[in-house]
């Protein structure tokens, strides 16, 4: 039988069309996407937004987060948004919704391996480009971490423990709301369905494969998270289960992904397997599609490739090489004693090529400052464009080479938002190199006095700089593995980020001791006008000597003036006297710094001077510690009653009776060494 030709037309077209959705249904299958879900088993030819360091390995497939550098952030994120609500303008609640992945996290020392990664969802609006790497996890910054406004809900798998987000320790899992402090939070591992439930611990960093499962109930607005080693099935018990509504949190439309930070050197993040769906389980993701996850250090060699040669000629070479071995280690006896501090220290070593090509040969235009440890110059590391200050410091120092090592090896494992961040070291013949994060507003001091000030700080800035730096000596005092006892905060030690932050510096004179342990006798040090008065009587270095300077620091950034200066008639005013001066005749807030034109919390500006003088103590069991000044600026203790004891009067005699002056010629470079002194006027700080 014929078909006519208008119906044979007709026929041809609806099949064109057929085949024409089939094909689009076949190509969205193909590279993980489809509708309210999608599953990516490897990640080759996958379509994902990928920015930082995020790359996809070929031909292995391997999504690759973090590759080892220090401070790197990195997205990647699933091209198409998803609808996390039925109705529109948040006035429904939020679909339910699951998700899966594998991980690896691979690091050389699983006790400092710096940070981890979160699964994310985030708006489309939402600003990735202004989260900051290390402890933020490329997720928020300092200033956005906590703010309901950005809509984000994650789940972190974390291997750092940062006291400021409250981690429970440095290998957790953790619920996170707008917010690096989570929700809910707990060790990483996973319950043993075979083992009658019992809890099995992980090592996030263990450079192993382990499955996430992530999944929200939107009828019991409730949020489960489960754990396992990747060949497991998933176990019946989650490791966190948490009644969270997320209808307050996430936008209709958003998107999900990857969020990574380093902080540290050779940690690497990777993701190997995703899968997500609305409204059901996730799919499921084909483990024998993964790929393998790179392993540290070179191939093992092919043992048959040993035993080719003759037997005889194996000997003659063993024999050299162990004869090679031994002279070489004899060799090298001496000289591995005395870098022994090298292998302690963490930090990057930079080539000598690039710090000369960084800085345009050490030129005095780049050229910061110079003190007792040498010159410091500005730098911009030819490839990351990261900016860095160099301090070049030649072997015959006065300060000798102890005190750098020091510096070195207390400072470069120091992690903490307000302390100057030592990036790494170079050594070359004669000369010691140190890296630091470049702070661009300069010193604290130069903003704050006479005219050449570059700008008057307003009062909010100088609270922030006040509290910043408690939270700084807090941390050095009691939540490092070790006490650290600075012995020089001052102005000039403190820089001034891009946010002027306040963060503290120049470790050159810290002090290091373990917790509990009896501090060391040492030679005083410090600077005058600084130096708490039982440095006159015992030479023991004591969280306290850091609390009585930070008391002359915090009037110091206060009042606008130095702690000890000259008037026209050549008497020595001293800060701490002239304030308690006002202090009996309570006229406290006529000491606040005159440039800020009465702007200025007069709650805070009395709390910060009765703080700055009862740190400043002459008595040093009268002083508070970092721990309860830190509460005290937080407004979670309320300050005690002073005494009116006229602070000045112990702390002038040591210094007219020369307490201090066989000690400070130790140390001119640090130290403004004063051998006599005129009258100490209380008055006439202007």
């Amino acid at each position: 039988m014929s078909v006519p030709h208008s119906r044979r037309k007709l026929l041809l077209i609806v099949c064109f069309c057929s085949l024409l959705v089939r094909v689009k249904i076949d190509a969205a299958g193909s590279d993980g996407a489809g509708g309210d879900q999608f599953v990516y088993s490897g990640f080759a030819g996958a379509n994902l937004r990928l920015d930082g360091a995020a790359v996809v390995t070929r031909p292995a497939g391997l999504l690759e987060l973090t590759n080892g550098t220090l401070r790197q952030k990195a997205h990647a994120i699933h091209p198409v948004p998803l609808l996390f609500r039925e109705g529109r303008n948040g006035t429904s609640a939020a679909r339910s919704f699951s998700a899966a992945f594998v991980f690896g996290i691979l690091c050389p020392d699983p006790d400092a391996c710096g940070h981890g990664i979160v699964l994310f969802v985030a708006p489309a609006s939402y600003n990735f480009s202004a989260a900051l790497p290390s402890q933020y996890l490329g997720l928020v910054n300092d200033r956005t971490n906590g703010d309901a406004a950005d809509h984000l809900f994650g789940v972190e798998v974390d291997t750092d423990q940062n006291n400021e987000f409250r981690d429970i320790n440095g290998n957790h899992v953790g619920i996170d709301v707008n917010s690096l402090v989570s929700v809910s939070s707990a060790s990483a591992g996973y319950y043993d369905d075979h083992g009658g439930g019992a809890f099995r611990n992980l090592t996030l960093a263990s450079g192993e494969a382990m499955q996430v499962w992530v999944e929200y109930d939107g009828e019991e607005r409730r949020i489960n998270v489960t754990l396992a080693p990747l060949k497991m099935a998933k176990p019946a018990k989650p490791l966190l289960s948490t009644a969270y509504d997320l209808s307050t949190v996430l936008t209709d439309v958003a998107y999900v992904g990857f969020s990574s930070a380093t902080g540290s050197f050779n940690s690497r993040h990777y993701v190997l397997g995703w899968s997500f769906a609305m409204d059901g389980p996730a799919p499921a993701i084909d483990v024998a599609k993964l790929p393998k996850l790179p392993r540290f250090g070179p191939k093992h060699r092919d043992m048959v490739a040993e035993i080719v040669p003759p037997i005889a000629t194996a000997a003659f070479i063993l024999s050299v090489g162990t004869i090679a071995i031994l002279l070489l280690r004899r060799r090298l006896r001496y000289v591995e004693l005395r870098e022994d501090w090298e292998v302690e220290f963490g930090p990057h070593r930079f080539s000598y090529k690039d710090l000369f090509r960084a800085t345009d040969g050490f030129k005095n235009k780049n050229l910061l400052g110079v003190g007792g440890f040498g010159r410091v110059y500005k730098g911009v590391l030819p490839v990351s464009k990261l900016e860095i200050a160099v301090k070049r410091v030649s072997h015959d120092s006065k300060q000798g080479m102890k005190e750098f090592i020091a510096e070195v090896v207390s400072i470069g494992r120091l992690r903490h938002r307000n302390l100057v961040q030592l990036l790494g070291y170079c050594r070359r013949k004669g000369e010691l190199l140190l890296v630091y994060e470049y702070m661009p507003n300069g010193s604290l001091d130069k903003h704050l006095y006479g005219d050449s000030a570059k700008q008057v700080l307003d009062w909010d800035q100088r609270f922030r700089i006040i509290k910043g730096i408690a939270s700084g000596l807090l941390y050095l005092h009691e939540e490092w593995e070790k006490v650290i006892i600075h012995r020089d905060v001052k102005a000039s030690n403190v820089l001034l980020d891009n946010d002027m932050n306040g963060r503290l510096g120049d470790f050159g004179l810290a002090r290091l001791y373990d917790h509990g342990a009896d501090p060391h006798t040492t030679h005083v040090v410090g600077t005058i006008g600084y130096l708490a008065p039982e440095l006159g009587r015992s030479t023991k270095a004591t969280p306290l000597i850091d609390v009585f300077a930070f008391g002359v620091f915090v009037l110091e950034v206060t009042c606008g003036q130095r702690p000890i200066k000259q008037n026209s008639h050549g008497d020595q005013l001293v800060l701490v006297d002239w304030v308690v001066h006002h202090w009996h005749r309570r006229s406290l807030t006529e000491t606040v710094d005159a440039r800020l034109n009465g702007s200025y919390n007069v709650g805070e500006a009395s709390l910060a001077l009765n703080l700055g003088l009862l740190c400043s103590h002459p008595l040093s069991n009268a002083r508070p510690s970092m721990r309860q000044v830190v509460k005290y600026l937080n407004g979670d203790m309320p300050l005690p009653e002073m005494a009116p004891t006229h602070q000045s009067l112990e702390s002038l005699a040591l210094i007219k009776n020369g307490g201090f002056d066989s000690y400070i010629m130790s140390y001119p470079s640090s130290v403004a060494t004063m051998t006599t002194m005129p009258c100490l006027s209380r008055e006439g700080m202007t």
